[in-house]
């Protein structure tokens, strides 16, 4: 029996117009209601994006953010982890000397903070997945905040020099991941949404095999590798195709919704 469900977004619950059938899911959340079935959107992005998504529900769903580094339940932060200052400091500074290409969005508990002598280009991509976001002259001007993740861009022919040498530099401090593009996230080691998905399963009292999880990229692979119910969508890496026990149809066709519709029933 199913009393809990993780849904990736970004190509996975939501289409390519960054949107969902917002009239069927209202079905099948007030299945899932009646049912006391738990209902968490796991993402990289930030929780003020994501609960924007679910107007009026945000309070009954939980929000595991920034690649698991954010638990939210009732705009409360249910658990959190950060890097430590001198860490970020480092960074920074580490960051600043290894490319003059390189762009950065510093993400907080309270809001992200960019440059104002970002590129147009890059502010206009960051407020698509940053809701809460400051501009500073420096980041020596960072407000009193906890940092949970880096999200970097730098043209893509640098990028897996980046990330080798970031993961060199801060061996078993950060972890380096590109995701193509020219994105990169540096991310807390050992935290992913999978490891945050377990916390929450543990406090619930819920058995990983009493979970559906939905994925499509590799940051969802621990959270795919939890539990016999999970699900690849249709366009997935390889690697969540390798993983997960089963396959959904696209996230054009309402794949998550489609299963869920089955889950439930």
């Amino acid at each position: 029996m199913i009393k809990a469900v993780a849904v990736d977004m970004d190509g996975t619950f939501l289409d390519s117009q960054g949107q969902y059938d917002r009239e069927r899911f209202e079905g099948i959340f007030q299945t899932m209601l009646e049912k006391d079935v738990r209902f968490i959107v796991a993402s990289g992005n930030q929780y003020y994006q994501l609960r924007s998504f679910f107007p009026e529900k945000e309070e009954q769903i939980t929000f595991v953010s920034e690649n698991g580094a954010l638990i939210f339940k009732n705009r409360e932060v249910l658990k959190e982890n950060h890097f430590t200052d001198n860490l970020v400091q480092e960074l920074l500074a580490f960051l600043q000397a290894e490319s003059s290409e390189l762009e950065v969005v510093v993400c907080g508990l309270k809001s992200a903070y960019m440059l104002k002598s970002a590129t147009q280009r890059f502010k206009e991509f960051s407020a698509l997945y940053y809701f809460q976001l400051a501009e500073l002259d420096s980041f020596a001007d960072l407000p009193e905040d906890v940092i949970v993740k880096f999200a970097l861009d730098v043209p893509v022919d640098q990028a897996p020099k980046v990330v080798a040498d970031l993961n060199e530099a801060f061996k078993d401090q950060i972890t380096a991941v590109s995701s193509g593009h020219g994105s990169i996230d540096i991310i807390i080691p050992g935290i992913t949404k999978g490891s945050s998905i377990q916390w929450l399963l543990d406090q619930w009292g819920i058995a990983p095999n009493e979970l559906a999880a939905f994925g499509d990229a590799n940051n969802d692979l621990e959270m795919l590798a939890l539990t016999e119910h999970s699900y690849a969508m249709k366009e997935c890496s390889p690697d969540v195709l390798a993983t997960a026990k089963n396959q959904a149809p696209s996230h054009n066709e309402a794949g998550v919704l489609q299963v869920l519709e089955g889950l439930l029933s």
